[in-house]
Order: structure tokens, then sequence, then C-alpha cells
């Protein structure tokens, strides 16, 4: 959770000038955690505060009630949720881009910055970690959100569509979405993606990071055994294929006799997704999705851990 700042600059470029609301501080009970943000333009918004009546309201007063204010869940919004809700509503313009940029931090407030607050940060710079979200003698503190995963994905047919389209949404992931030639891509893919054309992707493997996660779903069954195989050379944290289980059984055979152990094999998972949910293009991607948050959080819980080692 953090501060969204491409996600800002995008809908300023396209909407102008735009709200940000976001839960600054939370008593007893609430839909969102603190750090949960919305942006509201003219017209439309994205993201979300939860909470219905809440957001609904948040958004009607986005341009006009900019500063703190607090929400009795309960008796103001007749929710169900027992407790009290801090939001903090800010406007942003192009012209305040700049400041915000090459900062891994943003904390704001009235008057001089509070000694509390540069304590805070001095204390997460020289740690090297990033302070959590946090109202703080009424100056807010929030992480620039940077993506925690790089995401290579490979082939941009049904299935690769798909999975953009979830995934893109994830400010987690930083993808990069490859396939044979410029119009095998949609016209219009999400901002954040990077777009890679290449006649033989597998030659692109070396350039992915060594601790990138990988989903190969090309329209030839070639290229997915050249793509395996080059993924097992190179290295990555998760690799997914699709395809059935005769079709991995192939594999396995010819990835062994290439020179790959069973052990190393077993790395790449295949098939991709959840069974259950069926075959449908955006049923896979949200099976694939759910195997993805679950590595990134198993990636998050054990820098937690590491972290908190490094304190004892």
């Amino acid at each position: 959770m953090g501060f969204d700042l491409n996600a800002l600059t995008q809908a300023i470029q396209t909407h102008g000038t735009v709200a940000r609301v976001v839960i600054a501080d939370v008593a007893g009970s609430s839909p969102r955690e603190v750090g949960a943000a919305m942006l509201v333009w003219p017209g439309g918004q994205s993201g979300t505060i939860g909470g219905g009546a809440l957001e609904y309201q948040a958004a009607q007063n986005a341009f006009t009630n900019t500063g703190l204010s607090r929400h009795a869940l309960g008796p103001e919004l007749g929710q169900c949720c027992g407790g009290a809700v801090t939001l903090l509503t800010e406007t942003f313009t192009a012209e305040q881009l700049p400041d915000l940029q090459g900062k891994t931090t943003i904390a704001r407030g009235p008057g001089d910055t509070p000694l509390a607050v540069c304590r805070l940060l001095d204390k997460a710079r020289a740690r090297g970690e990033k302070p959590m979200p946090q109202l703080l003698q009424g100056w807010m503190i929030e992480p620039v959100q940077t993506p925690t995963t790089d995401l290579w994905i490979w082939g941009a047919g049904h299935v690769g569509r798909a999975l953009v389209d979830t995934l893109s949404a994830l400010p987690d992931f930083a993808l990069t979405w490859v396939d044979t030639a410029p119009d095998r891509f949609p016209g219009n893919p999400p901002h954040a993606v990077t777009l890679l054309p290449a006649r033989a992707p597998e030659r692109l493997m070396p350039h992915a990071p060594t601790d990138a996660a990988h989903l190969i779903l090309t329209y030839s069954h070639e290229l997915d055994f050249r793509l395996c195989h080059s993924a097992l050379r190179h290295g990555f944290t998760f690799a997914g294929l699709i395809g059935s289980d005769t079709k991995w059984a192939r594999f396995r055979k010819r990835l062994a006799a290439l020179g790959h152990t069973p052990a190393q094999i077993d790395r790449i998972t295949c098939p991709i997704g959840q069974k259950q949910l069926g075959k449908h293009p955006h049923a896979i991607a949200i099976g694939v999705a759910s195997q993805l948050l679950t590595l990134d959080n198993r990636k998050e819980s054990a820098w937690t851990i590491s972290s908190s080692a490094s304190k004892a």
C-alpha cells in the first residue's frame, strides 16, 4: 500500500486536475485500511476507499471538501461498520507533479515538519525501509508505491490479453509483454505495460531480471518450449506455462534431454491457473492472478521476517 504516483500522473495527463482521497486514520471497524486511496475527476474515478456511502460522499465532495475530515460510519453514513475514518482529500495538477517525482516517501501537512515526522523518516531511511502509511501529528506520510515483482508475459493472444487486463490494475506488478510482431498487441494497451515485439522472443529472456516471474502462453508450442528452455538457463522466481498435462509431459522429456534436471524442470508450473474455474481466458487470468498474489505475499512476508530479524 502506498502513494501510486504513476496512476496519479496518468489520471492528470488524461483528465487534468484530479482529486485524491486517502484513508489517513481508522478508529474501530473500517471497510478499508489506512493508505487505501481513490482518484476522482469530473465524471469519473478510479481506486476505492470502500464503504459504499463513504466512498460516494467522498467522491461527491472531493473538489469542495479538501483537507482532513472525520466520518463516523454508523451515525453519519448508516453503515454497519462501527468505527470512524479520517480522510485526507487533496487536489493535484500537472504543475505539482515535478515536486513529487524522485521521492520514495511523500510526507505533507501544515506548517513546519514536526520532529516526530523527521525522526520517523530518518529512521526508515537509515534502515533502508519504507514507513507504513500513517497520520502523524497532522502530517500524512505515505511511501511511494513501487512494483515488487517484474512480470514478463510471453504471448498476446486471448489469454495473454486477459492476463494483462487483470494484472495491469495491480500496482505490485511491473508488466513486460512480449510477442513476435507489433500487430500481435492490442491497439490500446494499458499505459504502464512495456511492449516488446521480437521475431525470436526467447532471445529476450536474458534481458529479464533473474528474479522476474514469467507466464508463457504463445500461439506456438515450439516457441513455448524454447522459452521454457531459455528460462531454465537464465533463472526466475516463478515460471508458468499454459497447457495440458500431456503437453507438459512431452516438454519435460525434451527439457531433460537438453540437460535440465528433474528438480530444475519442476520449478516450472504447468498448467497455470485453477482448473475448477474453467478455460475462459479471464477465468484463467483470475486463477493465475491468485497464484501470483500468493507468491508476492510470500515475498513480502519473507522481507518482513528478514527485516525484523535484522533489528533483533
